[in-house]
C-alpha cells in the first residue's frame, strides 16, 4: 500500500522492503552484461594513489636537494620525515578523499595545508633537538609547496583526457531527460563521468545508443529502488544520475534516493540550470527546500582590476621581449608579397563596440574582393568564413597562421584596452549582424588573443562548440582561469591542430 491506502501500481508482491533489498543482494535483477558494458571501470580511487605519491616525491626529492645542497645533517633523514608528514597533513585535511571526483582541493588548500606542515615540522625538530637551520628547512618546502599547488591548477582546467577519477554513471529519468544528459555527457572529454547505462521511466523509446537494463513505472512503485540497484549492480556503476522531471519528482525522487542510498549506490541529481561551475553554486535550504543561490559572474571587483592589469603588464613585457621576432617576421611578409606587413580589420568588441584589429598580413592584398567567390566553400557551420586550404592565404602566412604568429600585433589592441589577452574571438561586424540573443551575449566582456576556442580546437570546431565555449568563457571566467588558459595556449600554438 502506498500513501494514504494507495495501492501502489506494478508492485510484483508484497514484501516488506528490508526482505527485498536483501534479496537483492543474493542476485542482481538483471544479468551482467560484460560484453556490452563501455571502457574500463575506473574506480573514484584509482588516481588518489598517484596524487599522495607525487604529493611525497615532490616535496621530498627537492627538500633533500635543497638540504644537502646547504650542507643541513641528515638530509636525507629530514627530506624523508618531511614528506611522510606533509602526505600525513594532506590526507588528514581530506585531500585524498574520492567524494568529490576529479575536483583537487585546489592552490589555496595545498597552501593552508603547507603553514600547517610548517608548524608540525617545527614541533618535531625542537622535540628532536636537531640542528637544522629554519630557514634553509622552509625554503626546501617551498618546491613541494609549488608541486602540489601546480598539479591542483592543472587538474582544475577543463581539457580533454588529463588525471581525474573516472565515475560510471547510470542515467536515471523521462527519455527526454536522460537523452539530453547523455548527449552532452558523451560529446565532450573535460569530465569525470562515463555514462554506461540509462533507465528511463515509461514506456517512451530512446534514440541514444546506451543499455537500458530497465525501466521505471510511469506512476511510483515499490520496486524502483531495486530496479536501479539491479541495473547499477549488472554494469558495474558507482554513481546514479537522476533527471528530475513531472513522473519523477518529489516523493518518489526521495524514495528513490533512500532506497539507492540503503543499497550503496552514490546519488546526484542533475540541474536544470548548464554550464555554471560550482564555485558559483551556493546551496541553502528554507522550509524543507533545497535551494542553489548563483553568483553572478564577475563583471567588477578586484579580479576585474587584476586582470586589467595582469593585460596591460603582460602586452607591453610581450612586445618588449618579442620585439626581434617582430621585426624578423614584418620583413619575411613585406619581401615574400607585395603590400603592406599588417592587416587593419574592423572586429566587434566588449558591448559590440567596434574596434580596428592589428594581426601581420598573411593573405593577398585583395583578399577580400575574392572572398565572395569563395562563399561556397566555407567549411564552418556557422557565422564565420573558414578554409582550410584557402588560395588566398600566401606562403608565409600560412606558416604564420599555423603557428599564430600572425596574431602578435594584437598586444598593441590588449595595451590599448580594446582586447584582453584571455577572452572570446573577436567577431567581424557582418557576422554579428546575424547573431542571435545568445550569440550576442559572447560580446559581454573583452574578446582576447586566446582563449577556450584557441586551446579546443580552433578552426576544427564548429560554431555551436566555438559558441558554447564561448558563452561558458564570458559566464565562469577568473584570474585562475585565464592564467590556465594562457599555460595551455603554448601546447596549443606548438600542436597546431584547428590552425589554418
Amino acid at each position: 500500500m502506498g500513501l494514504a491506502g494507495r495501492p501502489r501500481p506494478r508492485t510484483a508482491s508484497h514484501r516488506p522492503r528490508r526482505q527485498e533489498f536483501d534479496r537483492l543482494r543474493q542476485a542482481p535483477t538483471v544479468q551482467r552484461d560484460r560484453s556490452a558494458r563501455p571502457g574500463p571501470k575506473h574506480g573514484p580511487g584509482r588516481y588518489l594513489p598517484l596524487v599522495a605519491g607525487f604529493d611525497v616525491v615532490g616535496l621530498g626529492i627537492p627538500a633533500w636537494f635543497v638540504l644537502r645542497t646547504d650542507g643541513q645533517p641528515r638530509a636525507l633523514a629530514g627530506a624523508a620525515v618531511a614528506a611522510m608528514v606533509w602526505s600525513g597533513v594532506r590526507a588528514a585535511r581530506g585531500r585524498y578523499a574520492a567524494r568529490n571526483p576529479g575536483r583537487p582541493a585546489g592552490a589555496v588548500a595545498a597552501a593552508g595545508d603547507w603553514l600547517l606542515l610548517i608548524g608540525l615540522l617545527a614541533v618535531l625538530w625542537t622535540a628532536a633537538d636537531t640542528t637544522v637551520d629554519p630557514a634553509a628547512a622552509v625554503v626546501a618546502l617551498v618546491p613541494g609547496l609549488l608541486a602540489t599547488a601546480a598539479l591542483s591548477g592543472a587538474r582544475r582546467i577543463p581539457r580533454p583526457g588529463g588525471l581525474r577519477t573516472v565515475r560510471r554513471v547510470l542515467v536515471v529519468g523521462e527519455s527526454a531527460g536522460v537523452e539530453r544528459a547523455v548527449r552532452l555527457l558523451s560529446s565532450r572529454s573535460d569530465h569525470a563521468y562515463l555514462v554506461v547505462g540509462v533507465v528511463p521511466v515509461g514506456t517512451a523509446s530512446l534514440t541514444c545508443d546506451v543499455p537500458v537494463p530497465g525501466r521505471l513505472a510511469s506512476e511510483p512503485a515499490d520496486d524502483d529502488a531495486s530496479t536501479v540497484l539491479g541495473a547499477a549492480f549488472a554494469y558495474e556503476a558507482d554513481l546514479a544520475l537522476v533527471v528530475p522531471g513531472p513522473q519523477l519528482a518529489e516523493e518518489r525522487l526521495r524514495r528513490l534516493s533512500w532506497g539507492l542510498h540503503d543499497g550503496g549506490l552514490a546519488l546526484s541529481v542533475l540541474s536544470h540550470l548548464s554550464e555554471v561551475t560550482e564555485r558559483r553554486v551556493r546551496p541553502s535550504s528554507a522550509a524543507g527546500l533545497t535551494l542553489l543561490h548563483i553568483v553572478p559572474p564577475l563583471r567588477h571587483g578586484p579580479q576585474q582590476a587584476l586582470k586589467a592589469a595582469v593585460d596591460r603588464t603582460g602586452a607591453a613585457l610581450g612586445l618588449i621581449a618579442l620585439a626581434p621576432l617582430l621585426v624578423t617576421i614584418a620583413v619575411l611578409v613585406r619581401l615574400t608579397s607585395a603590400g603592406p606587413v599588417f592587416h587593419r580589420q574592423i572586429r566587434q568588441g566588449q558591448h559590440n563596440r567596434p574596434f580596428t584589429m592589428w594581426k601581420f598580413r598573411t593573405m593577398v592584398v585583395d583578399a577580400e574582393q575574392h572572398k565572395a567567390q569563395l562563399v561556397a566553400s566555407n567549411e564552418n557551420d556557422g557565422r564565420m568564413f573558414k578554409m582550410r586550404r584557402d588560395p588566398r592565404v600566401t606562403r608565409v602566412g600560412r606558416l604564420l597562421r599555423r603557428s599564430s604568429l600572425d596574431e602578435l600585433p594584437q598586444l598593441f589592441n590588449v595595451l590599448r584596452g580594446d582586447m584582453s589577452l584571455v577572452g572570446p574571438r573577436p567577431p567581424l561586424p557582418d557576422e554579428v549582424s546575424c547573431y542571435d540573443e545568445r550569440e550576442l551575449r559572447r560580446l559581454a566582456v573583452r574578446p582576447g588573443l586566446t582563449g577556450l576556442w584557441q586551446v579546443s580546437g580552433r578552426s576544427d570546431l564548429s560554431w555551436q562548440e566555438t559558441v558554447a565555449l564561448d558563452l561558458w568563457y564570458v559566464d565562469n571566467w577568473s584570474v585562475a582561469t585565464d592564467m590556465g588558459l594562457m599555460a595551455r595556449t603554448l601546447r596549443a600554438v606548438t600542436d597546431g591542430r584547428g590552425a589554418y
